[in-house]
């Protein structure tokens, strides 16, 4: 597949698409198959990139795995699971960090686990410290080897309490799938209570597990000695169709996102609304279209579920180039996420970025010198450029302003786009899209 692409914009998005299962939920439930001692099937999976990753790392572990793409049917038997090495495991996962969510499930079947260095977007500080730690707090032992990490648990895996300082949802997915069949209780405070992991949990129950969560954000875990494959739906990706409904707005148009579901998305279509977008709920899907007239400027803070997510962040930014007046958009989950609006400033866009907290209260990021603020101010005409992508979702915003810029943009580097948006030059296309 072509890493570069050349879009000539200005042109609305209309049509229909599809938008199939979480990136952040089905990876993790693919891991959790390792839980299970037969086979789980997972449906409405997205043929993406990650999907990839973690097919072939289970694979390297000696377990099974089937793909039917049109359907989205993915089949994980673990009954033949085995340890790997940590060079295989290095160079197949590249910059995934999901290895080292497969330590829990790999620790309580072998006894051992390993990872090698971790990469991912460069978004902000995504450290390892919340896994290892609540690893070791199991019973785990760390070795720290030169090309990554050796765990393993001579004693087996036993209850803890832990309280999170941030909602972290890779912590949270963390002890989730450590504590499932850890010996003993488990009780979580402060944990990410994001539409993905309250999937995970409604999953690890189907295979099994006791898990309680409470309003306080506590989660309560009785480890089980076994548990069995699932058969499960994935929840649509949220993300995803956020980004078709900003590009919608972007570019005047009228998108119809089949599988698009309000009950995940309510934060996201309340803003959509408040900045002049127009949506209508459908029995099948979400249409999100832009209704003529100026769009509105906003006041916006990201924060965790069930405030407005990150991710939705960035594609949204675009969008908001285009409304009448200031916008302010404080980030309040990755200190580095505005790295992607110098393209932006290129092609036209007025954002000029702050260190301080511009959002109703102080975030964790104020006093550490990151310029996690942006002052949007608009409506500005935006033009063709040059584009390098930066990251997942960064990219995909990238695509987004070139479809509403004037003139052709060339854009590079969008192969990461593939982690996490299924097919979506053939989308493109089903949109009117003018690209090559």
């Amino acid at each position: 597949m072509s890493d570069t692409i050349r879009i000539t914009g200005g042109k609305p998005l209309t049509g229909e698409i599809t938008v199939r299962g979480a990136k952040n939920f089905v990876s993790k439930a693919m891991v959790a198959s390792l839980l299970g001692d037969g086979p789980s099937i997972l449906h409405n999976t997205p043929d993406i990139r990650d999907v990839g990753v973690v097919t072939g790392l289970l694979e390297l572990h000696g377990a099974k795995v089937t793909y039917d793409a049109p359907s989205g049917a993915l089949t994980v038997d673990p009954t033949t699971v085995a340890s790997a090495e940590i060079c295989d495991v290095s160079v197949h996962a590249g910059s995934s960090r999901i290895p080292i969510l497969f330590c829990g499930p790999l620790l309580h079947r072998l006894g051992e686990a390993v990872i090698p260095d971790l990469g991912g977007c460069r978004i902000g500080e995504r450290p390892v410290d919340f896994h290892l730690e609540i690893l070791q707090k199991f019973g785990a032992v760390v070795e720290e080897l030169g090309d990554g990490i050796r765990l393993s648990a001579p004693n087996g895996l036993h209850g803890i309490k832990y309280r999170l300082n941030y909602p972290s949802v890779g912590a949270t997915e963390q002890l989730l799938l450590t504590a499932v069949r850890a010996e003993g209780m488990t009780r979580l405070e402060n944990a990410a209570v994001e539409p993905e992991i309250k999937d995970l949990i409604d999953l690890l129950q189907k295979m099994g597990a006791v898990i309680s969560v409470e309003t306080d954000r506590s989660v309560t875990i009785e480890g089980v000695t076994q548990m069995h494959g699932y058969e499960h739906i994935s929840l649509t990706d949220r993300i995803e169709a956020a980004s078709w409904a900003a590009a919608a707005l972007a570019t005047r148009g009228d998108v119809f996102v089949h599988g698009a579901q309000q009950r995940t998305m309510a934060m996201f279509l309340n803003v959509f609304r408040k900045v002049g977008g127009e949506f209508e709920v459908r029995e099948h899907g979400i249409n999100f279209r832009h209704p003529g007239g100026e769009l509105r400027s906003i006041a916006l803070q990201t924060d965790v579920h069930p405030g407005f997510m990150t991710d939705w962040q960035q594609p949204l930014v675009v969008a908001l180039t285009q409304a009448k007046g200031l916008s302010i958009v404080h980030e309040t989950v990755y200190e580095q996420r505005f790295g992607f609006t110098d393209a932006l400033v290129k092609m036209g866009a007025n954002i000029q970025l702050y260190r301080e907290c511009l959002g109703d209260t102080a975030c964790r990021f104020g006093q550490l010198n990151f310029k996690h603020s942006a002052a949007i101010s608009g409506p500005t005409p935006l033009h063709a450029a040059d584009i390098d992508v930066p990251d997942l979702r960064g990219g995909f915003s990238h695509l987004i302003a070139a479809l509403a810029a004037e003139g052709t943009s060339t854009v590079t580097g969008v192969g990461i786009i593939d982690r996490g948006y299924e097919n979506f030059r053939d989308k493109l296309a089903a949109l009117g899209a003018s690209f090559e």
